[in-house]
């Protein structure tokens, strides 16, 4: 598969993914700190056809780093629940710091940063009580995927494709079926993780509609099997979790 992306890729950072697209960006894009949005917008979250949920995401890239942040908010007329998250990476694509908040019904916060050799979380249910500590021997290498923000698994991809795709002449070439694995913390359920991504090839995919020739990328992991879709920019358009009877849309 060679795909020539909108971003007009210079490299695929070995490290985070990330693409390196100073490039490609207009002014209106940057933001006051001097980063460029890479990725922003909204998921439709729908269970049994029913939308239940939207995500809002942003994703910026500085000279430091990236930094992705998100809010994930019910529909009106359902159970209210919002939460919103930050996840830093440095120029690497190591973890700096990862932090979520419960907004409603609850209050719980927790997060997650490099202690040495490990990450700890700090967790709390109470903002004014001193946070439970949380200890995971795991590198700063890995990968952040929360339950509830779906741009978590965007990121997770562009690693993928610096792992295990090449880029030549600004075309970006993914190999079939090649695996990658790829370890893993869920935040809000205080568990590591073993998830493996692969690329299946492109198919013609149904967005409201309409046909779209997308990447597709499986997600798999003790927690079940995830069918990833991205466009030829790779902005992810599309989530299928068969076991749940889910699927997450852009907007």
């Amino acid at each position: 598969m060679k795909v020539k992306t909108a971003f007009l890729i210079a490299m695929i950072c070995l490290g985070s993914g990330f693409p390196a697209t100073g490039l490609a960006y207009t002014k209106d894009k940057e933001k006051s700190s001097g980063g460029q949005i890479v990725d922003s917008g909204t998921f439709g979250v729908f269970v049994n056809g029913h939308r239940v949920a939207t995500e809002t995401f942003s994703i910026e890239q500085t000279s430091n780093g990236s930094v992705a942040t998100s809010r994930f908010k019910t529909e009106p007329g359902l159970d209210q629940a919002e939460q919103t998250s930050e996840l830093q990476l440095s120029a690497s694509g190591d973890l700096r710091k990862y932090e979520w908040k419960e907004i409603t019904p609850g209050k719980t916060q927790a997060v997650v940063q490099p202690n040495e050799t490990l990450l700890v979380e700090r967790s709390t249910e109470n903002p004014q009580a001193k946070p439970d500590e949380h200890p995971f021997l795991l590198p700063v290498s890995t990968s952040i995927l929360d339950d509830y923000f779906f741009v978590h698994r965007e990121i997770l991809v562009w690693k993928y494709l610096g792992m295990a795709c090449r880029q030549e002449s600004g075309r970006v070439s993914c190999p079939v079926a090649q695996r990658a694995q790829f370890g893993a913390l869920n935040a809000h359920a205080r568990s590591s993780l073993l998830v493996s991504i692969e690329f299946t090839g492109k198919e013609k995919v149904p967005i409201r509609g309409v046909a779209q020739d997308l990447n597709h990328f499986t997600l798999k992991s003790d927690m079940g099997d995830w069918s990833l879709w991205l466009d030829d920019q790779f902005k992810l358009v599309r989530i299928l979790v068969p076991a749940d009877n889910t699927e997450v849309v852009r907007d």
